[in-house]
C-alpha cells in the first residue's frame, strides 16, 4: 500500500496486543466542495486579487457569510477547522476598506499566535490588490497590537491606525477601552469587528467577555459607530444564543460547511494498562511512518510526563517531540510553532492550546489521551488532522473516567450526539462588578443610556451606587431612577462615577480572580538572591492555585519538576525548586455549602430538584503523595491554608427520607452512596453542557439544615457561575438515568474511576459504596413524583447583593471627639511621632447629655472617664490621630473603645481620603472655619479661647455629618473634576 495512513490502520488491526484495545473503528467518508457565488460581483479589485490568490469560486458557506456581512448584518461562522473561515471576514473587509479608505476593523484572537498567522494571510491577499487613485494610492493595512508590540509600534499604530488592528481581549481590555480618546481615529471609523474562536468565550472568559463586548460597543457609539459583528467558531450546538450573550446582538447563522474533506478513521482505544503508554505506543508507531502527529492531554503534568517518556523511548526521533501548553513563554510557544510548521518537529504533545486554528502545518494523526469533554472539543481537535483532503487518523486513548468508559461501550452515542451548547452567565455579579466599575472609569454612565438598559446590567449599577462601590453625581436635573430622593441637596443628576483611576489593571479576563506567577528560585535564597531576580516560568488562576500550587506542590514545566516552596497572596507570588522526585501530588479537603437563593425547581421521577444561588467554602486540608509509577499512595501531609470562599450558581437533588431508611434498612452506607451518586453525576454532566468536570463541584451530605434531609450538590466551581448548572437543571432528568446508566454498566463490583471515583476528590474517594449509589439512583428512578411546590429553605441576608442593605442600630448614647495639638509635626519629627505632639484642647459632644465638654491636657483623666460611657465614639481621623496623641500622654487604651472613624469609613469606600471641609461643605453646606495650622499659631500667641471656639465647631460639624449619613444612609464629597457625588453610609 502507498498510502502510510492505510498502512498504519492494517499494523494496528493486526497487531496482537494493539488490536484488543481497539473498541471500535469506523470509517467516516469524505465529502466533495460545494461552491456559490456572492450575490453581488466584486469590485474590479478584488476579483483580480482574487484570481492572483488562485480563487476563482467560493465555498458556500463562504459566500453566504460574504453577502450576510457586506449588507451590514452580523453574522456567526460555525463550520469545522480547516473550512476557510478566515476569507469569511477577510473578503468583506477588503471589500469595504477598498470602497472607504478611512473605515477601519478589529480582528480579536484569544492566541498571539493567531494573529500572527492571521497577519500574514492577510497580508497576502492585500497585496494583490491594485493600487489605484480610487483607493488614494495605497493599499488596506493591518498590524498587530498585543503584549509583543513594542511601546514605539503601539504609539505609532494609535496615531496612524491601519485599516485592521489584530488583537486579543487583554489589549482591548487594558489599552484600547481605558485610554480611548487616544483611539478616537480607529473607534470613529470602525465598520467591522471580527471575532475569531467565538465558542472559547465561555465559562469564566465569556463573561468577562460580554462585559468587554458591552463596554467595546457602548464606546462605538460614543464614537458615532455602528461596526458590524463577523463571528467564526467551531461547530457548537448554539452558535447564536452564545453570540447574543456575549453581545445583545442578533446574528444571523452561517452552519453548513461547502469544504471539501478527506477519508477520516476514528479509533476508540481501551488501553488494557496505562492510557500514556498506549499513546505513546501508537505515537511510536506514527514516527517510525514519518506521520506528523498531535497528541492532546488533560493536564498539564500529563502533557509533560508523555512528552518526557516518548523522548526516553524514541531514539533518533528524541529530538524532533516537543510539549505546548498554557503556561508556556511566548518565545518558547512560537519557537515551538516555527518548529512544527517547517517539519522539523514530528510530534507536539498538547494541552487544549494548540487546540485552536495556529498553523503548525499539514498533520497525519490526532491522539487524544482521555475524552475531550465535548463532542465539539472532540471534532475541533481531530479537525486539525488531515487538511486538503487528505486521509487522516483521528485516536481516542480512553482513560478511567467515567465519560471516557461510557463512550468506549456505546461509541454509536458519541456519533449520533449533537454538538453541545456553550454556555457562559453574561450577568455574573462578581465579574460584571469590576466591569462596570471599568465602564464609569472610562466614560460617565449616564441612566437612560443604551448600555444600562439591559434590566440586569441597569439594577446592578443600582445595587453597586446602593453599596458605595460606584458614586452618583448631585445635580440639579433629574434623571430616571429607582431611588427616593431624600436630604438636602441629594437630587441626582443620573451621572454615575468611580472613585477608581486605573480599575482595569485588577481584572484577569482569564480567571474569576487574579493570576498566580510561578517563579523559579532555584539556587537563590529566599529573598531572590544576587538582584533578587527570580524567573518567572509559568502562570496559574489564584483559585486553582490553593489547590495546584500549595507549599509542598510538584508542578512540572517542560520536562521539569519543581516542588512548591511557598506561596505568597501578598505578591501574587508563587515559589518554586528545581528538583528529581518520583511522586506526584493531590490536595486533599473539606467542603460546605450554603442557599442563598432558590431560582428554580422541578420535578426529578421520585424527588425534586432545585436550582439556585449557592455559598461554597472550601478547605485545603493537606495533599497526597502518589508515585509516579503506578500511583501508589506514598503519604499525607497536612496543610494549613486559610478557607476559599465564594458564591456561585448550582443545583442539588434531595434525597427523600424514605429512601435513606431503606437503603440503610439493606444494611448499605448510605453516605458513601450519595458520595457515589455525585462522583458519577459530575462525570456525566459534559454530556449535556459543554464543560470539563474540572469546572464543576460537588458536595454530598446526609443531613442539609436548610434542605431538612440528605442532598447532592452540583456547582459551577467558579465564582458567580458561568451557567454550566443553569443548563444541567433543565435537563436533570437526563442527567440522573445517563448517571444510573453508568453505574449499572460498569463491570467493576465496588466502584472504580470509571464509574463513581473522582480523580479530585477532596476526602481520596471514602466513603465510597456503588451499590448504594445504584440502590438510591433506582429508587428515585422508580419513586413517585412528588410535588414540585417550592419548599420553604432559610436563607441568609448575606452576600454582595445583601451587605448594603444592613443597617446598624444607633447608639444609646455616643460621644464625638476632636483635639488640637500643641506643636505640628515637623517640631517632633515627623507624623509618625504624634504622640510627641501634645494637647492644647480637646472637645468632646455628649450626646446623652447634649453638651459640649472641654479638656486640657491635665484633663486626661477625666476625658478618659468620659469616653468610657460612651455606645460609639465618633470622630474624623480620630482613631490613627488623635489616640496616637493621646496615647503618648496617657496608658488608656484608647483603641479600645467602640470607634466609628468617618475618615477611615470613606477611605474605605472612596479608596482615598477626603476632608472634613470637603464633605461637611458639600453635605451640609457648612466649612471650618479655620484649620490646624493657624491652630498652632493661636497656641504660641495663648489663645487657648480661639482655639477652642474653633475645635468645638469642629467637633459639631462632624456630629452633623453622622447624624445627616446617619438618617439619610448617603453624605456627599466633592470630587477632583467639581462634581458633587453622593456617597452611601450604613452609620
Amino acid at each position: 500500500m502507498d498510502n502510510p495512513i492505510a498502512r498504519y490502520i492494517a499494523a494496528l488491526l493486526e497487531s496482537g496486543d494493539m488490536a484488543r484495545q481497539v473498541a471500535h473503528h469506523r470509517i467516516v467518508e469524505g465529502a466533495e466542495a460545494r461552491h456559490a457565488t456572492p450575490r453581488h460581483p466584486w469590485s474590479a479589485a478584488m476579483g483580480s486579487a482574487l484570481s492572483l490568490h488562485g480563487i476563482e469560486i467560493l465555498y458556500a458557506h463562504q459566500a453566504q457569510a460574504v453577502d450576510h456581512a457586506r449588507a451590514g448584518h452580523h453574522v456567526v461562522v460555525a463550520t469545522p477547522t480547516a473550512s476557510g473561515k478566515s476569507l469569511c471576514y477577510n473578503l468583506p473587509v477588503l471589500d469595504h476598506c477598498l470602497a472607504d479608505p478611512e473605515a477601519k476593523a478589529l480582528y480579536l484572537f484569544p492566541l498571539k499566535a493567531l494573529a500572527q498567522d492571521q497577519l500574514k494571510g492577510f497580508n497576502e491577499l492585500a497585496g494583490l490588490l491594485p493600487v489605484g487613485p480610487d483607493q488614494g494610492g495605497r493599499r488596506p493595512t493591518a498590524a498587530i497590537y498585543d503584549g509583543d508590540t513594542s511601546p514605539h509600534f503601539r504609539k505609532k499604530i494609535r496615531n496612524a491606525p491601519p485599516s485592521v488592528i489584530m488583537s486579543n481581549p487583554e489589549m482591548v481590555h487594558l489599552s484600547m477601552l481605558p485610554h480611548h480618546a487616544a483611539w478616537a481615529e480607529f473607534l470613529s471609523g470602525l465598520s467591522y469587528v471580527v471575532v475569531d474562536e467565538v465558542h472559547t468565550y465561555r465559562g469564566v472568559m465569556g463573561s468577562h467577555m460580554a462585559m468587554v463586548f458591552r463596554r467595546l460597543l457602548r464606546l462605538c457609539e460614543y464614537y458615532g459607530a455602528r461596526p458590524t459583528f463577523i463571528f467564526c467558531s467551531a461547530t457548537i450546538g448554539n452558535p447564536v444564543a452564545l453570540c447574543r450573550m456575549l453581545t445583545g446582538l442578533e446574528v444571523h447563522p452561517v452552519l453548513e460547511s461547502g469544504a471539501a474533506r478527506g477519508l477520516r478513521h476514528m479509533l476508540f482505544i481501551n488501553p488494557e494498562g496505562s492510557p500514556a503508554q498506549a499513546a505513546i505506543q501508537l505515537l511510536r508507531s506514527a514516527l517510525a511512518r514519518d506521520m506528523r502527529t498531535i497528541v492532546y492531554c488533560q493536564s498539564r503534568k500529563l502533557t509533560e510526563l508523555i512528552a518526557l517518556w516518548a523522548a526516553e523511548r524514541s531514539g533518533q526521533y528524541r529530538e524532533r517531540i516537543s510539549a505546548y501548553r498554557a503556561g508556556f513563554l511566548p518565545e518558547e510557544r512560537r519557537e515551538i510553532e516555527a518548529r512544527m510548521a517547517s517539519g522539523e518537529l514530528l510530534a507536539v504533545i498538547s494541552t487544549s492550546a494548540l487546540e485552536l486554528g495556529i498553523d503548525i502545518g499539514g498533520l497525519d494523526l490526532c491522539i487524544m489521551v482521555g475524552y475531550p469533554g465535548s463532542i465539539m472539543a472532540t471534532q475541533q481537535r481531530g479537525g486539525r488532522v488531515g487538511r486538503t483532503a487528505r486521509d487522516s487518523v483521528v485516536a481516542l486513548v480512553a482513560q478511567e473516567d467515567a465519560l471516557d468508559q461510557y463512550f468506549m461501550r456505546h461509541p454509536e452515542d458519541f456519533f449520533a450526539r449533537p454538538p453541545e451548547s456553550a454556555m457562559l452567565n453574561p450577568y455574573n455579579p462578581v465579574i460584571m462588578d469590576r466591569h462596570l466599575i471599568c465602564a464609569a472609569a472610562e466614560l460617565t454612565l449616564r441612566r437612560g443610556e443604551t448600555f444600562l438598559r439591559e434590566e440586569p446590567v441597569g439594577t446592578r449599577v443600582d445595587q453597586l451606587v446602593a453599596a458605595g462601590h460606584l458614586f452618583e453625581v448631585a445635580g440639579t436635573t433629574t434623571g430616571p431612577t429607582t431611588r427616593p430622593r431624600t436630604g438636602p441637596g441629594s437630587e441626582p443628576s443620573g451621572e454615575i462615577i468611580t472613585s477608581h483611576k486605573h480599575p482595569h489593571r485588577d481584572v484577569d479576563l482569564r480567571g474569576a480572580g487574579r493570576s498566580m506567577h510561578i517563579e523559579d528560585i532555584t539556587g537563590l535564597d529566599s529573598e531572590g538572591g544576587e538582584g533578587g531576580k527570580r524567573p518567572v516560568i509559568g502562570t496559574l488562576d489564584a483559585h486553582r492555585a490553593f489547590r495546584e500550587a500549595h507549599p509542598g506542590a510538584v508542578y512540572l514545566h517542560r520536562g521539569q519538576t519543581y516542588v512548591i516552596d511557598d506561596m505568597d497572596m501578598g505578591t501574587m507570588a508563587v515559589r518554586a525548586r528545581r528538583a528529581r522526585v518520583g511522586y506526584y501530588t493531590r490536595p486533599r479537603g473539606s467542603k460546605d455549602t450554603e442557599i442563598l437563593e432558590v431560582l428554580g425547581t422541578r420535578a426529578c421521577f421520585g424527588t425534586r430538584v432545585h436550582f439556585g444561588r449557592l455559598k461554597v467554602t472550601e478547605q485545603v486540608t493537606g495533599y497526597e503523595k502518589r508515585a509516579v509509577r503506578g500511583g501508589k499512595l506514598l503519604g499525607i501531609t497536612p496543610l494549613d491554608l486559610p478557607p476559599l470562599r465564594f458564591e456561585t450558581e448550582g443545583l442539588w437533588f434531595e434525597i427523600p427520607h424514605a429512601v435513606r431508611t431503606r437503603c440503610e434498612e439493606e444494611y448499605l452506607h448510605f453516605m458513601g452512596g450519595i458520595h457515589a451518586f455525585e462522583h458519577a453525576a459530575i462525570g456525566m454532566l459534559p454530556l449535556l453542557v459543554m464543560t470539563d468536570r474540572n469546572d464543576l463541584g460537588g458536595i454530598s451530605t446526609p443531613m442539609h439544615p436548610q434542605v431538612e434531609g440528605p442532598a447532592v450538590f452540583i456547582y459551577d466551581g467558579m465564582p458567580g457561575g458561568a451557567g454550566l448548572t443553569r443548563q444541567a437543571f433543565e435537563q436533570a432528568d437526563e442527567l440522573l438515568l445517563t448517571t444510573l446508566r453508568t453505574i449499572d454498566e460498569c463491570p467493576c463490583e465496588l466502584g472504580c474511576p470509571s464509574c463513581v471515583h473522582s480523580p479530585k476528590c477532596g476526602s481520596g474517594n471514602r466513603p465510597i459504596d456503588k451499590r448504594a449509589a445504584r440502590f438510591v439512583l433506582q429508587s428515585i428512578r422508580t419513586g413517585d413524583p412528588l410535588t414540585t411546590a417550592i419548599k420553604e429553605i432559610d436563607m441568609p441576608l448575606s452576600g454582595p447583593l445583601f451587605d448594603h442593605g444592613v443597617t446598624r442600630p444607633a447608639p444609646r448614647r455616643y460621644g464625638v471627639i476632636d483635639i488640637e495639638t500643641r506643636f505640628s509635626a515637623d517640631e517632633v519629627g515627623g507624623w509618625g511621632r504624634a504622640d510627641r505632639m501634645g494637647v492644647s484642647v480637646a472637645c468632646v459632644w455628649d450626646a446623652g447629655e447634649c453638651a459640649m465638654f472641654d479638656f486640657g491636657q491635665d484633663d486626661l483623666d477625666a476625658l478618659v472617664a468620659r469616653l468610657q460611657q460612651f455606645d460609639l465614639v465618633i470622630g474624623f481621623n480620630h482613631v490613627k490621630f488623635d489616640y496616637a496623641v493621646l496615647g503618648g500622654l496617657h496608658p488608656f487604651k484608647f483603641r479600645s473603645l467602640p470607634n466609628l472613624d468617618l475618615l477611615a469609613e470613606i477611605n474605605t469606600r472612596l479608596g482615598y481620603r477626603v476632608s472634613l471641609d470637603n464633605t461637611a461643605q458639600a453635605t451640609l453646606n457648612v466649612g471650618k472655619s479655620a484649620d490646624g495650622l493657624m491652630a498652632l499659631k493661636w497656641w504660641k500667641e495663648g489663645r487657648l479661647d480661639l482655639i477652642t471656639e474653633y475645635c468645638r465647631k469642629d467637633v459639631a460639624v462632624t456630629r452633623d455629618l453622622y447624624l445627616h449619613g446617619r438618617e439619610h444612609g448617603h453624605i456627599f464629597f466633592t470630587n477632583k473634576a467639581g462634581q458633587k457625588v453622593r456617597l452611601p453610609v450604613d452609620w
